[in-house]
């Protein structure tokens, strides 16, 4: 089941490394700092958009991952930023 984007949350957009992806994100983003194509209200300036990076486009909400609040969805997020990353990185 697919949930609906909370407003002003941006937790998928703030606490998961990217990698790097031309030409939106030709450097990546480390976990944590948020995406640079967010706006003023935590929307994606991309969103519909062809240079919008496919993890991007390929992460859709879901209550396992959004949870309850925003707070609850940041901490997941970043757990599972932790438990994928490389060893050595945790």
């Amino acid at each position: 089941m697919t949930a609906t984007c909370r407003p002003g949350c941006a937790a998928c957009c703030i606490a998961p490394s990217i990698s790097p992806v031309a030409p939106a994100l030709p450097d990546g983003k480390p976990a944590g700092v948020p995406c640079p194509h967010l706006d003023a209200e935590l929307r994606c300036v991309l969103f519909g958009r062809p240079e919008r990076p496919p993890v991007c486009v390929g992460l859709q909400p879901q209550p396992a991952m959004c949870g309850a609040d925003r707070a609850e969805a940041m901490a997941t997020i970043i757990e599972w930023e932790r438990l994928t990353a490389p060893r050595g990185c945790r």
